[in-house]
């Protein structure tokens, strides 16, 4: 019925709504480690960069805002989510303070729990084989090169100010998957 409230939110801590914001360098890993996660939590994923990928299909030109446009689609399309009660896993970069507030935002106004997993990679070799290896299927896309990433890191902001008081881990993703996905999901419920 109009104006209920999900079954989640009447029994109080039964179910808790989470919105899980994966954030990283491209190739880092936060894809797949967000997928795993979402498939073991039941929660809806939402990625940006399908979303840019169908932005572009439909004729908008490369050169207009397509990212922030992807970030604000992925925005809506996560408040319906939570506003019904599903846990959400958003994967982008969300690379600069003003992404990674907007998730903060929307956490407090659906009144979710929010909880960001950032995922590093840190041997580079790694890093590029992945990058190299790597086929996403969209085709509006391009597949990032390693400049693209080392530009990434030029522009990926640390975590200060308001950022550094989200609630947040940070992975390594030369662990094996299986101990990352541990990790994330750890950090998630605790």
């Amino acid at each position: 019925m109009p104006g209920e409230l999900p079954i989640d939110r009447q029994f109080g801590d039964l179910s808790v709504t989470q919105l899980i914001v994966m954030a990283g360098l491209p190739g880092a890993g936060k894809s797949t480690i967000g997928e795993i996660v979402g498939a073991r939590l039941g929660a809806t994923v939402v990625s940006v960069d399908p979303i840019e990928s169908a932005i572009l299909r439909a004729g908008i030109d490369a050169d207009q805002p397509t990212g922030l446009a992807a970030y604000l689609v992925a925005e809506e399309i996560a408040r319906k989510e939570l506003l019904a009660g599903r846990t959400v896993i958003v994967d982008a970069v969300n690379a600069g303070e003003a992404a990674r507030l907007q998730w903060r935002d929307l956490a407090a106004e659906t009144d979710a729990r929010l909880r960001v997993v950032e995922v590093v990679c840190s041997d580079e070799r790694v890093h590029r084989e992945r990058l190299e290896k790597r086929e996403r299927g969209l085709p509006h896309l391009e597949e990032t090169t390693w400049r693209a990433v080392e530009q990434s890191l030029e522009g990926y902001a640390p975590w200060v100010g308001p950022c550094a008081k989200l609630p947040r881990v940070t992975i390594d993703s030369v662990e094996s998957l299986g101990v990352n996905v541990d990790a994330a999901l750890a950090f998630i419920v605790s």
